[in-house]
């Protein structure tokens, strides 16, 4: 008999064999060789089943049914995938031994447990653990398959972490949602982290600016001119900063301290998700869920770098040698400049700043693969330069410096200068020019907010301690205290990364990293779960929190269950995560604390007095229709067991946010009008309704259909939460106007009331077609 191989995603098994079993038959679901048969899932094939799979009195919501408490949870098939999870349970009866080669973390080994458990596998079962997708890696990993039960204690933490996402989620998101006739999603992981947006923008609005002045002098000394800060207690009073400029300007001063010393700027870690994520928002402004996408889409689809899901910075001693590989490989091409410059041997196993195997876990930092890249989009190239430049710097000296101080007395007054000289770039000519030019820009604006720095970049700086300085200039300058900045997703990731310590110390921030909030491949999903339940908004970079997402934490820390809003502590939870997949702590004990708070949090909520009606914002009073009566399918398994297509954690996998629970919340809040009448009771089913035409998400294969508000998708129960609100900027959209949208984009030219009585030609665009969002287009 055969072996079955099963994969992760279609591209991963089609890999696979084309490595083990390169001459393999294509089935379009699995290819057959002579010694294995690959097959793959879809993501997530299958789910924690919704409340009404246990009683049926749970397709309505209803305070006084809560808590809803599995004595054994139940899994359901996704229903857009069961002919593929059928498929496998075929193939599995024609072979006696199993490999599972899912993605080697946490999440693919739920898939995988899953999949086993619902179609009873009983062969014996190795895994494949590999950390990207070459043809030598896969080779390898086949050599070394590991068996299977030296994964068991990830297993109970991927399913500890899948149930107590439910029970949080499912029970808090009721609870909430019904005390206050609104659609609240509360998660173990999104609580804590909207918690985090919601602190930031109360300090912003409770800032309160103070003006105060800084005295500058520039001095000189035969060609030589430096700047000085003007030393001693805040000035607040004009006049006295006045008088001091005025004191030193045109006179002589001398320098009565001036010390220097030698100092090494070292390359920057390698990248993990987290920090390839926060690189690429802070220069390409991409979204943390892009920059997955794009990792993803490079190791998957291209192969061109390993493992992104990684949360770690370093390599082990195995990869040493595959670095050097790598740095042979980049020879030819865009970047043979500076790989003919670079260093082999300063990349080694005793370089401890890039082969630390004590801080590698599942998987070693990002780096490039043996594989040339192809043909990328602008994205991929970006996100792929990223990390090709950060490998490169290794292999290159640290950038020198020589640091000096000078203390310039001029009568009474003393001024401070720190100059810090460029001797060598070292590890910094991997950066393009602008980045170099940007660097030192950014360097010399800070430190001179900072009131005592002068950056001369490579500039030589000579003088002689002995002799005197002119003053021969010297200004009073007003400034203002100013507020903390909002977060962008990069900050916001790395609040997430610390579990909201916010902590410019790398070390530090590292000793937080197992006990932050999700992990690094989660907290993409956990900011755009944010963004599709409308508690935060985007504007430019800047995260902004709504009034739903502002009341959402008032109402949780009122109710008295602050631990749902508080990071450290849920920092904690994914610590003792990490403990059960390394066997430390026992998945039983975790699980019967979270049922224990599951149900302080309902008996809380129940004694909490319902919001007003006009807490939530506007977009929230227009669906509070229905909030408290029919919430047919809403639940989990329309999270966890849609397809995941790129990215796992978009559809609930990992542990954001409270990732199983609080999707369907979204998308009942876009959804309820358009399935529920004004009673609250469920009109004629989906199934039953007339398609206006093919939803336009992609992967979804839903129609829609008419509602009672709007236009909505059919395959509502597994997630989708696409809808086209029925009145918009003041016009019915009709049926015609409806099928030219998803058609076209766009409907035809229509006439517009301007403020001023005017009318223009414009038409109604279908912007995000994920998402029904539409807008006004003028004719050109």
């Amino acid at each position: 008999m055969k072996t079955l191989i099963i994969a992760e995603k279609p591209d991963m098994g089609r890999t696979i064999a084309a490595v083990m079993e390169p001459r393999a038959k294509n089935n379009r679901t699995y290819l057959e060789g002579e010694k294995y048969i690959v097959t793959w899932a879809i993501g997530h094939l299958l789910g924690l089943a919704e409340p009404d799979a246990y009683d049926t009195k749970y397709k309505r919501w209803n305070i006084q049914d809560l808590p809803i408490i599995p004595e054994q949870f139940k899994i359901v098939p996704n229903p857009k995938t069961k002919d593929q999870l059928k498929m496998i349970g075929e193939l599995a009866k024609r072979c006696n031994a199993i490999v599972n080669a899912c993605d080697a973390g946490r999440e693919g080994q739920y898939i995988f447990a899953l999949i086993q458990q619902q179609l009873k596998l009983r062969q014996p079962v190795k895994r494949l653990w590999i950390s990207d997708l070459t043809a030598e890696s896969i080779a390898t990993g086949f050599e070394r398959l590991r068996d299977a039960s030296e994964f068991e204690f990830l297993t109970q933490a991927a399913r500890a972490r899948s149930e107590a996402d439910w029970l949080i989620g499912m029970n808090a998101s009721r609870a909430f949602t019904t005390r206050h006739n609104t659609l609240l999603s509360v998660g173990r992981v999104q609580t804590p982290v909207l918690a985090l947006i919601h602190d930031r923008e109360k300090e912003i609005e409770a800032f309160q600016s103070q003006t105060f002045y800084d005295v500058w002098a520039e001095f000189k000394q035969d060609q030589i001119k430096y700047k000085g800060a003007w030393q001693g207690d805040r000035l607040t009073n004009p006049e006295e900063a006045e008088g001091i400029a005025a004191a030193v300007r045109g006179k002589e001063g001398e320098i009565t301290k001036y010390d220097t010393k030698q100092t090494k700027e070292y390359p920057f870690k390698l990248y993990d998700l987290t920090l390839l994520q926060r690189e690429a928002n802070a220069k390409y402004g991409y979204s943390a869920k892009k920059t997955l996408d794009v990792a993803q889409a490079l190791y998957e689809r291209h192969k061109v770098i390993s493992y992104p899901r990684t949360n770690s910075n370093y390599v082990t001693e195995q990869n040493i040698d595959g670095m050097h590989k790598a740095l042979r490989m980049l020879g030819t091409g865009p970047y043979a400049d500076l790989v003919q410059q670079a260093n082999p041997n300063l990349v080694h196993k005793q370089n401890k700043s890039v082969c630390n195997p004590s801080r590698v876990e599942d998987h070693h930092a990002i780096l490039p693969t043996l594989k040339r890249p192809g043909t990328l989009s602008k994205e991929e190239q970006n996100v792929y330069d990223l990390v090709i430049r950060r490998f490169l710097s290794h292999f290159f000296p640290p950038a020198e410096y020589k640091m000096h101080t000078v203390m310039t007395q001029v009568d009474k007054h003393l001024f401070k200068t720190n100059i810090k000289e460029l001797l060598s770039l070292g590890w910094k000519v991997v950066l393009s020019k602008a980045d170099q030019d940007k660097g030192k820009k950014s360097k010399t604006s800070k430190k001179e907010d900072e009131e005592e720095t002068d950056e001369w970049t490579d500039k030589k700086f000579e003088i002689d301690a002995g002799r005197p300085v002119d003053c021969v200039r010297a200004e009073m300058k007003e400034k203002a205290t100013q507020p903390p900045k909002s977060y962008t997703e990069g900050t916001l990731l790395k609040a997430m990364e610390s579990a909201g310590k916010q902590m410019e110390n790398e070390e530090l921030r590292e000793v937080m990293k197992d006990a932050g909030l999700g992990t690094p491949a989660t907290r993409a999903a956990t900011i755009e779960r944010l963004k599709k339940v409308g508690y935060i908004e985007m504007k430019g970079k800047k995260i902004l929190i709504t009034d739903k997402g502002k009341m959402a934490i008032n109402l949780i820390r009122h109710a008295g269950v602050d631990l749902l809003a508080s990071p450290e502590m849920t920092g904690q939870w994914e610590r003792r995560l990490h403990q059960i997949s390394k066997g430390e702590a026992a998945q039983e004990k975790f699980m019967d604390n979270v049922k224990r708070f599951t149900l302080s949090i309902i008996d809380k909520v129940r004694q909490q007095p319902p919001a007003p009606a006009n807490a939530f914002g506007e977009e929230a009073r227009s669906n509070r229709s229905g909030g408290k009566t029919n919430a047919r399918g809403v639940g989990t398994s329309g999270s966890a067991t849609t397809a995941k297509g790129r990215d796992r954690t978009a559809s609930g996998g990992g542990s954001s946010a409270g990732s199983a629970a609080s999707a369907p919340i979204s998308r009942s809040s876009t959804t309820k009008a358009v399935r529920s009448s004004s009673d609250g009771q469920s009109d004629t089913s989906a199934s039953q309704r007339q398609a206006l035409g093919s939803c336009p998400c992609s992967n979804c294969g839903g129609s829609i259909i008419e509602g009672r508000k709007g236009y909505g998708c059919s395959h509502f129960k597994q997630g989708c939460g696409f809808v086209i609100w029925k009145e918009y900027a003041g016009k019915q959209i009709t049926e015609t106007m409806l099928k030219s949208l998803l058609a076209k984009g766009q409907t035809q030219l229509l006439s517009f009331k301007r403020k001023d009585g005017s009318t223009v030609k414009a038409r109604i665009v279908l912007d995000v077609p994920g998402t029904g969002q539409l807008s006004v287009r003028e004719d050109a």
